[in-house]
């Protein structure tokens, strides 16, 4: 909302906010930037390189590829054998408990020659080994071919597959073959599986150094890239070849280790470059908008904007998510032309672009590319009324970034098109098509920072809106009055530089108090009786000053934003019902300055030019129904 004097004396709030605030978004710049080396390199395969031909700042190893590398882990597996610990006296427990039970009572009903039978087959069994469940289940996913077993300082090799589980161990002994014929009925009776415990115990701690020989026999590189040898030139086709190198590369910036005096001074070249951009602002603020400063909500808006571009910014490149292109860095100025001012748009919208470009590659392309977004972005969207009006600037803001994008391919020295990627191009249509989501922005803003949008402003004009539809009703000659108002304050404002569409709906609303006491107003007597014949001038007063308040009531009820409330606030000022006081005066004279507050509306006086439009033409609309001539002379001299 547009001020009488955008340059004012600070009031000691507006320092706080700007130590405050400058403080928390460096600290936040600083804070998000990516800690380690990094890079914005963005490439496909099959395309050539969009960028300057890129030399090696340091000598590196060219890693494998990660299919090269399953490739040869497939081929180790052969060579990794768990280790197992070999219960060895498991077997005579086992020989031991079945012999007992064939020497006891219970087992003289079975045949004497299932006892060497059975020993035969269980000494089988434990000699090969017996898992347990759970030892067999950490195999299921990937069984290794080959185990080793040991028992001491003596170890053997086995094959995995051969090792009995303990259902496998239970199948095999109770198994018929040639040499021996079973009696069910008294197999079930010996209950066999008490005999069969696992013998084999997992060795996670060997098998696990096991495992890291083998791995340490990967090679995962395969050569070396030196310190200013070329790894990509500009326009090269990017082959599998390549594309393993880049990231070799850009595993290389990650992994890199800086040292503490680098650290620091990475740090605190970050946080003076955070410190410029901020201060930058806040000149700005200071000698053309200080009075946004003074504004709480103004000033979250505009720092929350300003830093949520170069945080999405950092956080895309520090996890090389994906193209700083496909980001729509023009909702910045969309948003901040809307809701305060196509100045401060451009400047923070030029700020939030120098603190994204700190972290790429090729920052001047970018920067370049976003600036004449947003310059675009501002002068096609001069106030948004309808949505029609963003889709235009989304398709403009679009179509400039794809023609800068490619004039600065051509400035970087390109000359065969054929050769140009297509990649980044279609990140700038992605990122247009994401700037129309703007308009999804508006109602969320106007409810966290209290501003109010030219579209809410517009759906508050239409005049079946039911408040505007009871005022028609109730009191037509307000509504008339008041249409006849906006009419004149919207002509004023858009000759003066104002806010069109703002001055406009606080006209149509800024009487409607007026609907508690319509009668008592002249433009809704049409011919009848007034009422004010039987009241005094005192309480006559106070039912029309009584009207702001009313309207404020109303405002609440139907919940009409703060900017309109204002105007119904300030439509008189702190004016004085002159007709009721001079008659007061002319019947009772009495000490004036005790008297001047009854007839004296609340106010506040008007705070913008706004709303100073709205009282010169609420008052000249109102002064002009009683003129007989109406003439450029007759008009200026009331005014």
């Amino acid at each position: 909302m547009s001020r009488f004097n955008h340059k004012h004396k600070l009031s000691p709030k507006a320092y706080l906010y700007r130590i405050l605030f400058s403080l928390i978004a460096i600290a936040i710049l600083v804070a998000f930037m990516p800690h380690g080396n990094t890079s914005a390199y963005h490439y496909q395969k099959g395309e050539p390189w969009d960028d300057e031909a890129l030399i090696a700042q340091d000598s590196f190893p060219i890693l494998k590829s990660p299919e090269q590398i399953a490739q040869e882990q497939d081929s180790l597996k052969q060579f990794y054998e768990p280790y197992f610990q070999q219960d060895e006296d498991a077997l005579e427990r086992q020989l031991t408990a079945l012999k007992q039970y064939f020497g006891s009572t219970q087992g003289q009903s079975i045949p004497h020659y299932f006892f060497p039978h059975l020993s035969e087959k269980l000494r089988h069994i434990y000699s090969v080994g017996i898992l347990s469940g759970e030892s067999a289940a950490l195999f299921d996913k990937e069984q290794p071919k080959q185990v080793r077993l040991y028992s001491g300082n003596e170890s053997d090799v086995r094959q995995f597959s051969q090792l009995f589980s303990e259902k496998a161990a239970y199948e095999y002994l109770v198994h018929e073959d040639d040499s021996v014929r079973y009696n069910h009925s008294q197999l079930h009776g010996l209950d066999l599986t008490k005999y069969i415990q696992p013998n084999l115990a997992y060795d996670n701690e060997k098998s696990m150094q096991q495992r890291a020989e083998v791995d340490g026999r990967l090679v995962r590189t395969k050569g070396v890239v030196l310190q200013g040898q070329k790894i990509v030139d500009k326009g090269q086709i990017i082959d599998d070849e390549l594309v393993n190198t880049l990231r070799s590369w850009e595993h290389h910036l990650r992994e890199h280790k800086l040292t503490a005096k680098e650290r620091l001074s990475r740090l605190g070249g970050r946080a003076v470059y955070a410190a410029i951009l901020v201060v930058l602002l806040l000149m700005y603020f200071q000698q053309f908008r200080s009075d946004y400063l003074d504004s709480l909500r103004t000033v979250l808006l505009i720092m929350s904007l300003f830093l949520f571009f170069p945080i999405v910014t950092y956080i895309i490149i520090g996890h090389m998510w994906a193209s700083v292109y496909l980001v729509p860095y023009c909702v910045l100025p969309i948003m901040l032309r809307i809701f305060l001012d196509s100045r401060t748009a451009f400047v923070t919208h030029v700020l939030s672009v120098l603190a994204s470009a700190v972290v790429l590659t090729q920052p001047f392309t970018f920067i370049v590319t976003q600036i004449v977004a947003g310059l675009v972005a501002i002068y096609s969207l001069r106030e948004l009324s309808q949505r029609s009006e963003l889709f235009r600037a989304a398709v403009l803001v679009t179509l400039a970034t794809l023609v800068t994008y490619l004039c600065m391919e051509f400035v970087r020295g390109t000359s065969d098109v054929q050769g140009i990627s297509r990649w980044p191009y279609i990140y700038l249509v992605v990122a247009g098509v994401l700037s129309m989501l703007a308009y999804l922005l508006l109602i969320p803003i106007e409810r966290i920072f209290g501003f109010t949008s030219i579209v809410t402003l517009v759906e508050l004009q239409n005049v079946n809106n039911p408040l505007l539809r009871r005022l028609s009703e109730q009191a037509n000659g307000t509504f008339n009055h008041s249409m006849q108002v906006a009419n004149l304050a919207a002509e004023v404002a858009d000759k003066l530089g104002g806010k069109v569409q703002l001055v406009r709906t606080g006209a149509l609303y800024h009487d409607i108090g007026k609907l508690e006491n319509a009668v008592f107003f002249t433009e809704n007597q049409a011919g009848q009786k007034n009422p004010h014949d039987t009241l005094s001038y005192e309480q006559s007063a106070q039912i029309i000053i009584q009207h702001v308040e009313n309207g404020l009531k109303l405002a609440d009820k139907y919940k009409l934003p703060s900017a309109v409330k204002d105007f119904i606030a300030t439509h008189h000022g702190k004016s004085l019902t002159k007709y009721f006081y001079i008659k007061a005066q002319q019947e009772l004279p009495l000490n004036a300055a005790g008297r001047f507050a009854a007839f004296t509306y609340p106010g506040p006086k008007p705070q913008t030019l706004e709303q100073a439009i709205l009282m010169m033409a609420d008052a000249v609309e109102a002064a002009s129904r009683s003129m007989t001539e109406y003439t450029e002379e007759s008009i200026s001299a009331m005014v």
